[in-house]
């Protein structure tokens, strides 16, 4: 099997899952948040898909899954514990053409669900294409130790800094050089240590003199940045 690393928008978009068990509700709550429509078909409900649904986000369809509920959605998780109905599903979401997720059957999947470590906009996925997801799970503990809430905040200010230059009409290839510097800078570590007068002089530097966080619209108290340690540019 070959894959290719994609991240699918799913804002607004029909998705469903066939379970309703622990796995099948962390499956419902990636989809929820990522502002999926979602639909649950399962006669049964563990306590947490039980108050996911309790919270009115979802459609619950209390039956067992009958050809056709998948028709329309475009994203489809299967997690019952019955291979003969994931068979059946996998085959039939492949004549439709919706990629489907069977839960430990690569086999049967068109498309797999990797390791996520979510930042804030920033998610780092990580596949071993099915051959170890503990070994995935590993590489996201890994990964979260090395990658603080900081970067969530830096790209707070990275995506606020490309808004500004766009509306100042920075000549193209004046706002990349500047973007990328910024990109490239301190400016994580300077977040990382609450340090607003660190992050006031790298934003000058890189996108000009008084361009500091409140001229991009960005509270620093709001984002718990307090303090006024020296963190070199």
């Amino acid at each position: 099997m070959g894959y290719i690393p994609i991240f699918l928008d799913v804002t607004g978009r029909e998705c469903v899952v066939v379970g309703g068990g622990e796995v099948a509700a962390r499956k419902v709550e990636s989809l929820l948040e990522a502002g999926a429509h979602v639909t649950i078909v399962s006669p049964r409900l563990s306590r947490s898909m039980e108050a996911i649904v309790a919270r009115g986000l979802v459609t619950h369809i209390a039956r067992d899954y009958e050809r056709g509920d998948i028709r329309g959605c475009v994203l489809v998780y299967a997690a019952t514990g019955d291979p003969k109905l994931h068979r059946e599903l996998a085959a039939e979401a492949r004549v439709l053409g919706i990629p489907i997720n069977v839960v430990d059957l690569p086999e049967l999947c068109t498309f797999i669900a990797p390791a996520v470590v979510k930042r804030g906009a920033l998610q780092i996925a990580i596949s071993t294409a099915g051959a170890s997801p503990a070994f995935a799970a590993r590489l996201r503990r890994e990964l979260e130790q090395q990658f603080g809430t900081e970067y969530a905040v830096a790209l707070e200010v990275l995506r606020a800094a490309r808004r500004r230059l766009h509306a100042d009409e920075i000549d193209p290839a004046d706002r990349m050089r500047r973007l990328k510097d910024l990109a490239n800078s301190t400016l994580p570590d300077a977040i990382g240590v609450g340090d607003v007068a660190a992050i006031e002089r790298i934003l000058a530097t890189h996108l000009g003199d008084g361009v500091g966080l409140v001229r991009l619209g960005i509270d620093p108290a709001a984002l718990g940045l307090t303090r006024a340690t020296e963190v070199p540019e």
